[in-house]
Parts: C-alpha cells; structure tokens; sequence
C-alpha cells in the first residue's frame, strides 16, 4: 500500500474538507477535543508512569478521532462514544504503535544525551516548569550537536507516526509496516503537506488571541484535517472511503 502524490494546493484543501466535518458537529467536537486533551494532560502528570501511558494511549485517542471523522464523512452522527472508539478497532496494534513510539523516544533521547545534551535532556524530561529561563537558555547552548540532532531525530519520527494510527485503524496494518507507508507518504506529499502547516499558522495566531480561546475551535479543524489529509492520499482503501460519495474531498471540493 502506498499514498498516491497529490499537488501543493490540497494543503489548503485539507483545511477546508477540515473545517466542513468540524461544521458538521461544532459543540460535540470542541467537547470531545477538550475531554481527550484535558485526559491526556491529566494522565501525563502523574509521576513516573503517567507520561510512558499517555505515550502508549495516544494513537488508541486519535485513532477514535479518527473514526469519529468517518462516521460523519459517510453521514452518521458524531457520538460521545467516538472519544473511545480506539479500543473497540484494533487497540492492541494501536497500543503496540504507542509503544514503539515511546522507545524510539527514548532512544533519541539517549543519543541526544550522549552527543553533550544531558543537562538539556534532563531539563525536558524532569515534568517541572523552569522558572529561570536563563537555566533553559544555558542548557541550550551547552546542548551543542545534541540539538539539531534531537531535532533531526524526531523530525522523522514525527514522519513515521504521522499516518500511522490511521493505517492500522483502517489499513488493518501491523504498526511497524503502518511507520514505513506513513513515512514514505510524509516524503512523497512534503510540499502539499508544508502548505498545510504554513497556512495553519495564522489561524493558530488568531486562536492565541487574546487568551487561546481560539484553540477550542482550531485543535477540533487540526484534528478533522488530519482525516481529510489522510482520505485524500490512500484514496482506494474500502475501509475508508466506503459510502463516502456525499463528502467533499479535496478532489471534488469546490476551490
């Protein structure tokens, strides 16, 4: 299975196919976003083992985004229950992705330590607010290669974990075989998908003002555009297209 190439406007499209499944659903989807983000920052919190489950449980939280996206996309109705939906599709494939995903963490942060940024590693990954910000800005500079590095690193992480849940929630793929299809799509569609993040960037300015009570309504549209993005480049899978033929798609959507 691989994503098909689509041009640098559908980026924008992406949006806009976002903001039609946001509209569908407004209220339910600002509840939905803000109970799963508030659960994740929650379960995040608790010491030692809060941050590893968090990681772990993420792609089940997207993964029911995700099938929450579809439903409305073939007509059905957004349900509270979608919030959970991850663990009745494929959630031990999902949690496993979780789990490579946290181990190549961790790793990248064992390579970042060993290249000079332990004091910068330490500072990440201590869960306490800095309150000097020249500590930060020191343990910046002394970071040396391990920065870049890190930021390489998890760059093409970030590649591989982009379409994954998805892959395995409707491609029914195994998690390390979803990583390389979604790394591969990321590199064959860069530029649709820098458009998508440039053109997010002054919504997420406008969301900030005046006290980021835009994000309730922008997260919701990144979320929803997440699907769309994914819809339009593995196109073919019966999984996720099936009964779809009434929803825009950044193919037949009006520009």
């Amino acid at each position: 299975m691989e994503a098909r190439k689509v041009s640098a406007i559908n980026g924008w499209l992406w949006i806009k196919q976002g903001f039609w499944l946001f509209r569908k659903s407004p209220l339910l989807w600002v509840s939905l976003t803000a109970i799963g983000i508030i659960g994740m920052l929650g379960l995040a919190s608790v010491p030692v083992v809060g941050d590893p489950l968090a990681t772990l449980l993420f792609p089940v939280l997207l993964a029911g985004y995700m099938l929450g996206c579809h439903a409305l996309a073939q007509g059905e109705e957004l349900e509270l229950a979608h919030l959970f939906a991850g663990f009745r599709q494929n959630a031990q494939q999902l949690v496993t992705l979780g789990g490579i995903n946290l181990v190549i963490k961790l790793l990248i942060l064992g390579v970042m330590k060993m290249t000079g940024g332990a004091e910068l590693v330490d500072i990440l990954t201590s869960g306490k607010q800095v309150e000097d910000p020249t500590v930060l800005l020191r343990a910046v500079e002394s970071a040396g290669m391990a920065l870049p590095v890190g930021l390489i690193l998890f760059s093409l992480l970030m590649m591989a974990m982009q379409f994954a849940p998805m892959l395995v929630v409707f491609g029914k793929m195994l998690p390390v075989a979803a990583m390389r299809v979604s790394f591969r799509a990321f590199l064959r569609n860069i530029m649709p998908i820098t458009v998508y993040g440039v053109m997010l960037l002054p919504f997420a300015y406008v969301a900030s003002l005046p006290i980021m009570l835009g994000w309730l309504v922008l997260m919701p549209v990144v979320i929803t555009s997440m699907y769309a993005t994914y819809r339009d480049l593995f196109p073919m899978q019966p999984e996720a297209v099936a009964g779809d033929a009434t929803a825009p798609t950044p193919d037949n959507q009006p520009r």
